[in-house]
């Protein structure tokens, strides 16, 4: 009996002491930090993200995530429970993205901000901060692979309407007629080379031309040389041009005294030549007109009006 009470006595302290042991560490490891809750508000998918996933404040780890649910009042909206260790400076601007780890497919939740010196989000169990999810890198890149594969579809039909039928016939007669062109071309060189046979001799030519210029360059700078010593020698002082200039003047002097004394006399004869060409005129008209006058005189002229001796015509 003894031994049997010894033995359970031995098996009751041990298990005591396992138990105390247990309870001892788990006194020594508990987490003093203490947390402030906080909720992320999104209506994307959150594939990989589940909860006790990691909360990161730009790579640093910050808290945990607590539960993943439903919103009961807006149909469709995810809220993500998280709890974060206070003095973490999540503010009014902080957003939240999802992270992957690696190739495991594991997300955790990756907190930012827009701009530092924001106010601090306030939060409370009754009041929790709400930070608003924006798309991650997998989302953006979703996204961009979905346009990018509907440019491409739109780029496969262009290239099939390229390729029809009718534009294939037009594509091959381009073809054609390139192949045409630069056949055409290769000709070239064949018709050019008398022309190129040709070229010595009229660079000859073109040399002689250009010493035949420069010998008729020569003869106009001789020309011109000529022509300054002959403009030169005609306005001399004792020059052609001088002397003209004086007997011109004389020529004027003797003209201003033959009007001032011979001009006169001229005009009145000639004044007196016309009277005397009226009056012959006048007689010779005469005559034609009455040859009687030379017998018998030239009739009376009747009085006009006015004149003495003028009787008015009776009806």
């Amino acid at each position: 009996m003894e031994n049997r009470s010894y033995a359970l006595m031995t098996g009751i302290f041990t298990i005591a002491l396992l138990v105390a042991t247990v309870l001892v560490g788990l006194w020594l490891n508990r987490d003093k930090t203490e947390l402030s809750p906080y909720e992320i508000v999104t209506t994307q998918s959150i594939p990989g993200l589940n909860p006790q996933a990691t909360v990161r404040y730009r790579g640093l780890e910050v808290g945990r995530v607590d539960e993943i649910v439903f919103d009961p009042k807006v149909t469709g909206q995810i809220l993500i429970k998280l709890s974060v260790e206070e003095g973490s400076p999540v503010t009014t601007t902080t957003f939240a993205s999802l992270g992957y780890q690696g190739v495991t497919g594991i997300a955790f939740i990756q907190l930012d901000d827009d701009r530092t010196g924001s106010p601090l989000l306030k939060t409370d169990p009754d009041h929790v901060g709400r930070i608003p999810l924006r798309p991650g890198l997998l989302d953006q890149l979703e996204k961009r692979g979905i346009a990018i594969l509907d440019r491409t579809e739109q780029i496969t039909a262009r290239i099939n309407n390229l390729m029809s039928d009718e534009n294939q016939k037009t594509i091959i007669g381009a073809f054609d007629n390139i192949s045409k062109a630069a056949e055409a071309y290769g000709k070239i060189p064949e018709k050019l080379d008398p022309t190129i046979d040709r070229m010595p001799a009229l660079v000859e030519k073109l040399d002689r031309s250009l010493t035949s210029f420069d010998s008729f360059a020569a003869s106009a700078t001789t020309a011109v040389r000529n022509y300054d010593q002959l403009a030169t020698s005609l306005q001399a002082p004792d020059g052609p041009i001088n002397r003209l200039n004086g007997a011109i003047g004389s020529l004027q002097g003797v003209t201003s005294d033959l009007e001032a004394e011979t001009l006169p006399h001229l005009t009145r004869m000639t004044d007196e030549a016309r009277t005397a060409l009226r009056s012959v005129r006048r007689t010779a008209d005469s005559l034609s007109d009455r040859p009687q006058s030379i017998l018998f005189g030239n009739p009376n002229i009747q009085p006009g009006p006015g004149e003495p001796g003028f009787v008015a015509p009776t009806k």
